[in-house]
């Protein structure tokens, strides 16, 4: 067994588990693709609420979409306007530890996370402020538009 396959089943175990490794450890970064070939399912998810119950619902799905696919699917998880908060060191909403932790879980499997650079602007945020595993955007409407020309299937709670 490779070191890739078994890497992603132990993040796998812990993304079941609900995250038990802390978003702080978790260093992987995935802009493009997380794997070195193109997945046959792609989808992306538009954050932007920064209700808990709504997060995890999103985190939810974004783990059993991994469950089902394995490697054979793409995710991208674009955080707008409030959603943000999800990827912020020190959110100025109330997200959960575990919420954030589960997210760190999940980028380390492969999920993108995106953080809206004009959101971020708004906040007077810089990169210093997200969690490592956020890739900033430009515009985070225009990722969702470019992600779905590319094919992604767009998902919205």
């Amino acid at each position: 067994m490779s070191n890739q396959i078994t890497r992603r089943r132990l993040i796998q175990w812990i993304t079941t588990l609900g995250g038990l490794a802390t978003a702080s450890q978790i260093s992987a970064h995935h802009t493009e693709s997380h794997f070195d070939d193109k997945s046959s399912h792609q989808i992306v998810y538009q954050c932007n609420k920064a209700d808990p119950d709504y997060l995890n619902n999103i985190l939810f799905s974004a783990g059993e979409m991994l469950r089902k696919y394995g490697d054979d699917i793409e995710i991208v998880v674009v955080a707008i306007g409030p959603g943000i908060h999800l990827l912020g060191k020190h959110p100025l909403r109330p997200i959960p530890a575990l919420t954030i932790q589960k997210a760190g879980s999940l980028a380390a499997y492969g999920v993108a996370f995106h953080a809206c650079g004009n959101t971020m602007k708004g906040l007077h945020w810089t990169a210093d402020d997200l969690l490592d595993f956020a890739t900033i955007v430009p515009i985070g409407a225009d990722d969702l538009m470019l992600l779905q020309e590319k094919g992604f299937a767009y998902i919205s709670w």
